[in-house]
């Protein structure tokens, strides 16, 4: 019996926090803003794990019994959580409090699992060694889920999937008991009928995962989806309607094949228009080579460097021929250099390398600042990272919002650029399936404006950048405070104006 209750302790422990982490993982995949999500699911899955862990001292018989109909109720409520919030999400208007109560159910549920196995193995152990047991076991088996959760689960396996998994474990934990202590339990006949009902249950569900996930993206997509596939990083969905191809990283659109070359032709061609030499060129983000297609229509660039966090991305655009027709196989070009890591920790490292040779130009193509780890690559660090980086005569050309949507977030970036050195130029673009959108130049001199642009694009010249330099009262600049990676506060600006326009 001892044994199969420890052993019980680990599966518990692993599959308890694997439950947290996965409505962690999908309340900022479907609600945004990472950190302010996972705080607030864990502090309400401890609390609830409280609650649980108070009420178990009203369970005074058939300790058994009760052990292994919890483990089947959190095996179904934690197994079937993550498919359960995939199909509701687009169908109910209050999705925070099915999320929520989702975690106050399964949280309560763990809570009571560790005090009645104590309880069951007090006459076993002398109450210091069943204490250090059982939570030592326990809190490895957190570490396991922990670093299973990232490495294996969200690229290899997905969310659904593995909460149906470890549904399944809770639940071949609760039918081990029946068969183990056949002759202490009570119920048994109801147990063993609920146990493989269940069980049955969370199969169908594991078997057919990718069926409930496609059911629950078709519904939240107006178009067909052609892929789909979850990264370390993000969930990502490409979809295709009538001549219109759409890129989603967690539910956020990041371009329309329509018109997206409005929003590339404006991030790159002022800068490189303005620039006497551009040989050497720096991207950053960008890895669905859109912009890098835009700087190789200049003969004299001679390396790109192309830093993005995610090579399924660089993967997809680089291989798959109705992904690389987009970019015109830019990221198969002998002048692309492709690195698959984080833009900062790159520059960290690489700008004291002896062999590291600054650019002349840099696109900063990042996703807007929605949460805490998109935010610190528009902080004053970052940007101090990129003055180095940057040639004497060198431009940075930098997306920054939208700067009627979001008018303090587009001028909170300016103003972080300008307050380490930078001379900057704001500018906007109309991007039809984004609306009005805004970039900053910045240089460590003052810019010289294009007065003609060498090349013919489909839609900047010398007289749509000039109006593109205006903004109108509505858009026009507003004081802000500095964005620093103690403070982020580009990212409780973002938050609060875009949360007003949806």
């Amino acid at each position: 019996m001892s044994f199969v209750l420890l052993f019980s302790v680990a599966i518990i422990g692993t599959c308890g926090l694997i439950y947290e982490l996965i409505a962690g993982a999908l309340a900022s995949y479907l609600l945004g803003d990472s950190i302010t999500q996972f705080s607030i699911i864990i502090g309400i899955y401890l609390f609830s794990m409280g609650i649980g862990s108070y009420l178990s001292k009203y369970i005074t018989k058939n300790l058994l019994s009760y052990f292994i109909r919890v483990e089947l109720l959190v095996g179904l409520v934690g197994g079937s959580s993550a498919a359960i919030l995939f199909l509701l999400f687009e169908h109910i208007t209050s999705f925070r409090v099915l999320l929520y109560f989702i975690v106050v159910i399964t949280g309560t549920l763990v809570g009571l699992e560790i005090p009645l196995l104590m309880r069951l193995l007090k006459d076993k152990f002398e109450f210091k060694e069943l204490v250090s047991k059982v939570f030592t076991i326990d809190y490895i088996g957190a570490l396991f889920a922990s670093l299973i959760f990232p490495l294996v689960l969200v690229p290899h396996v997905g969310l659904i999937r593995s909460a149906f998994l470890f549904g399944i474990l809770n639940v071949s934990v609760g039918i081990w008991g029946l068969y183990a202590f056949k002759e202490e339990i009570a119920w048994k006949k109801t147990l063993k009928t609920s146990a493989f009902s269940i069980l049955f249950i969370l199969l169908m569900g594991f078997v057919y995962s990718n069926k409930l996930l496609k059911i629950a993206e078709t519904a939240s997509y107006n178009n067909q989806i052609i892929f789909s596939k979850s990264s370390k990083y993000q969930r990502i969905i490409i979809t295709k309607g009538h001549e219109d191809l759409r890129l989603y990283l967690n539910g956020n659109l990041q371009f329309s094949s329509k018109d997206e070359y409005r929003y590339h032709e404006s991030l790159v061609h002022p800068g490189m228009e303005s620039l006497k030499n551009h040989k050497n060129i720096l991207v950053l983000g960008g890895g669905d080579g859109m912009a890098v297609r835009e700087i190789l229509k200049y003969p004299h660039v001679k390396n790109i460097t192309l830093v993005d966090l995610d090579p399924v991305i660089t993967d997809i655009f680089s291989k798959i021929p109705l992904l690389n027709s987009l970019n015109k196989k830019s990221l198969l070009s002998s002048k692309v250099k492709i690195i698959n890591t984080d833009a900062f920790v790159w520059l960290k490292e690489n700008l004291n390398k002896p062999h590291f040779k600054k650019f002349d130009f840099i696109a900063i193509d990042f996703p807007d600042p929605s949460n805490y780890s998109l935010g610190k690559l528009y902080t004053t660090t970052l940007f101090k990272l990129l003055y180095k980086a940057l040639t004497p005569s060198g431009i940075i050309a930098i997306q920054s919002t939208s700067p009627y949507f979001a008018r303090r977030s587009f001028w909170c970036v300016g103003n972080t650029l300008s307050s380490i050195g930078f001379k900057t130029l704001p500018y906007h673009a109309y991007v039809p399936s984004f609306g009005e959108w805004g970039y900053f130049m910045a240089s460590k001199k003052t810019i010289n404006i294009p007065k003609t642009f060498a090349h013919q694009h489909r839609f900047i010249n010398e007289k749509t950048f000039e109006n593109m330099r205006h903004f109108p009262p509505d858009m026009s600049a507003l004081p802000t405070k500095i964005n620093k990676l103690n403070n982020q506060i580009l990212v409780h600006y973002f938050e609060n104006e875009w949360s007003k326009v949806n």
